[in-house]
């Protein structure tokens, strides 16, 4: 569906097509989040499954259950999308892929588009933990969900997560570089039915993100308890590894 929405967007003749486009983002994520809520807690992304993982919302054994079912279901909706495309506009757009380079046809011969590899890591960790530090911890701390309740929650985490699209689309992007994706499954599931130039950097769509979500978790740790409160969360990664280093000197 979000690819759907960056396609129709960028293919249109509206004025500034990136903030229209942020704008639908973030309506489309938190009707989305708010859909499956009830089923999965709103878990669409391996971001929220990975994160809420580490800080012990779920086990690490459903956080894989999850993130293995969303890339299945990417796998799913890039298959659908391109069997509605038409070529011209599946090949320009790469299935809405998350791409750092492209190859273009210059005057000299093929010519390589995009940002450095190192640049597009760093916007995918920045952007990733920003979504982390500026919205999911609402969702993970019982004060915050229950003072300011689901919807609010939930379209805090659309809206910022439209921000970030239109940033890295905007301001930091270039022509070859799809902008941070802050959804490895996404990008895995046009990567697979897209193949090609969707594989280069294709590492840096997970580890990007896995890295911030390590980075968040370690971040809740240090702040005063007070800042963020978890309690009753039985699945904290730390107390999983001390009770693993403490059962095995037993």
């Amino acid at each position: 569906m979000l690819d759907t929405i960056v396609i129709s967007t960028l293919e249109s003749d509206v004025k500034m097509p990136n903030l229209i486009m942020s704008i639908l983002i973030a309506i489309t994520l938190t009707i989305l989040i708010l859909a499956v809520f009830p089923v999965s807690g709103g878990h669409i992304s391996p971001v929220i499954t990975f994160s809420s993982a580490l800080v012990g919302l779920i086990s690490i054994s459903r956080a894989i259950i999850y993130i293995v079912a969303q890339c299945v279901g990417a796998i799913l909706g890039a298959l659908a999308l391109k069997a509605v495309l038409s070529s011209p506009i599946e090949q320009r757009f790469s299935l809405g892929g998350c791409t750092v380079t492209v190859i273009t046809t210059g005057p000299n011969g093929p010519d390589i588009v995009g940002l450095e590899i190192a640049q597009a890591f760093w916007l995918e960790f920045l952007c990733t933990f920003a979504l982390l530090f500026g919205s999911l911890w609402m969702a993970y701390d019982h004060r915050q969900s229950k003072a300011l309740g689901l919807i609010t929650v939930m379209s805090i985490v659309g809206l910022l997560a439209g921000i970030l699209v239109f940033i890295s689309t905007t301001v930091t992007a270039k022509k070859g570089y799809a902008g941070a994706g802050m959804n490895p499954a996404r990008c895995f599931g046009a990567a697979i039915v897209r193949g090609g130039h969707l594989w280069h950097g294709h590492w840096l769509f997970w580890v990007g993100p896995g890295l911030a979500c390590f980075a968040f978790y370690f971040y809740t740790k240090i702040i005063p308890p007070n800042h963020f409160q978890t309690d009753g969360y039985k699945h904290d990664f730390l107390a999983i590894i001390k009770a693993l280093f403490r059962s095995e000197i037993v």
